[in-house]
């Protein structure tokens, strides 16, 4: 049996574009030199890929089974490609990183830094759910992943975590909000106080191992926003106050600089913490390395002082 890449490559365009058309135009082929590797392909195999009627294409149950392992053979080669030409140096070298929602927001001050010492190094971002980035680990889409920490990650041996930094749970309040002149605030003095939360899995994040009356009055906090630049802004407005990760340096300024303070809370001090995840069965590129490298570096000078907060 003998599988070109050609075929596989084939193979996915037509099932990504539902078209011989539209794949032969996308591989710059003629569309029965496309249609010839998906019959020598499913040929070679025995099997049928695709169910084919005078009105429409799509993937045969087999093919949907083996889409993904042709994503994944594919994506192997163009490791393999992309190792070789980075053995010797870092000349050309190329860091695919995906990041959770957090994460992803200091994450292209991090790029554009590491791009000014690396220049011939390029870095591709993709963001995603916390839920997606083991996946795209798991499936060679990337080489390293940031993100918060996952649960689910103890079933999986192949996926290495070095943990990047942390970070407190904190409040945001105005200046001249009462809890502002307390020397410590704990999560008990959030009670009777209007919230202003994140929608979505933040919430199950703060209040993991609270006491059960503060964990409820965060679940049915007053006002529940998507994004922290609005829970902010309706913080600065006076809606209510509401809580957040120091994660970018800008959001810090940010506060400070529109009459607002954040504040650790206390009793108990909550944690988040952050990780580098990679395939432990699968060596690093020397470009790799190095932005592993500055990746920890850069973090630990930003949020050192608030380590130990």
């Amino acid at each position: 049996m003998n599988i070109s890449i050609r075929q596989l490559t084939a193979f996915i365009q037509v099932a990504d574009n539902g078209s011989f058309t539209r794949a032969s135009d996308q591989m710059h082929l003629t569309q029965s030199a496309v249609s010839g590797l998906i019959k020598e392909l499913e040929s070679g195999l025995g099997i049928v890929l695709f169910d084919r009627t005078t009105r429409q294409l799509s993937l045969s149950v087999v093919g949907r089974h083996l889409l993904p392992q042709a994503r994944r053979i594919l994506n192997e080669m163009q490791l393999f490609e992309n190792e070789a030409s980075s053995l010797t140096s870092l000349a050309q070298g190329q860091v695919r990183l995906a990041v959770s929602q957090f994460a992803a927001s200091s994450m292209p001050a991090v790029i554009a830094q590491f791009s000014k010492q690396h220049p011939e190094i390029g870095v591709s971002l993709l963001d995603c759910s916390a839920e997606n980035l083991l996946r795209h680990i798991q499936d060679i889409e990337v080489d390293l992943g940031v993100g918060t920490e996952l649960g689910f990650m103890e079933t999986d041996d192949d996926v290495n975590a070095d943990l990047l930094y942390q970070l407190p749970f904190c409040v945001v309040m105005p200046d001249s909000h009462a809890l502002a002149r307390k020397r410590e605030i704990t999560w008990q003095d959030l009670l009777d106080i209007p919230l202003i939360t994140l929608q979505g899995p933040f919430i199950e994040q703060v209040t993991a191992e609270l006491d059960d009356q503060i964990a409820s009055h965060i679940q049915q906090a007053r006002y529940k926003v998507n994004f922290m630049s609005t829970a902010l802004e309706m913080t600065r407005q006076g809606f209510g106050i509401t809580l957040c990760l120091p994660y970018m340096p800008e959001v810090i300024d940010w506060v400070s600089a529109n009459g607002l303070q954040m504040r650790p809370l206390s009793q108990p001090v909550k944690m988040r913490q952050f990780f580098i995840y990679q395939r432990s069965s699968r060596a690093l590129s020397p470009a790799t390395i190095a932005f592993k490298k500055f990746l920890q570096t850069y973090f630990n000078d930003h949020f050192d002082g608030l380590h130990n907060t």
